[in-house]
């Protein structure tokens, strides 16, 4: 089996693991914070070790590469978070108004 074989490319800014829904990034970022293998396992558990060692050969071999398309993920992840503050979905404006009211009942209990 070949390295890239344990990866589906689905476009140049969405790598995931064969067979998940889960991104190498997911796998990455614990790898960057300093978890092991094993520890990756324990938050990732639908994985295996083979995939997770798989994942860090995989970014070890194409760092350069890696690292650039995780900046492009985090960026393109806030611009999106910027994006829903501004223009808040329906159901984010109904709860705001919900947490609003419960507030002010709060409020006029005291």
């Amino acid at each position: 089996m070949q390295l890239k074989d344990y990866f589906e490319f689905l476009d140049p800014d969405d790598i995931r693991l064969k067979g998940h829904r889960i991104g190498i990034d997911n796998v990455i970022q614990y790898y960057l914070q300093g978890c092991s293998p094993e520890q990756i396992l324990e938050e990732l558990p639908s994985l295996n070790l083979e995939k997770i060692y798989a994942t860090l050969t995989y970014y070890l071999h194409n760092r350069v590469e890696i690292d650039a398309y995780m900046l492009r993920l985090a960026k393109w992840r806030e611009q999106r978070y910027q994006e829903s503050l501004a223009n808040p979905s329906p159901l984010m404006q109904r709860l705001r108004v919900l947490k609003a009211q419960r507030e002010q009942e709060l409020l006029n209990s005291w």
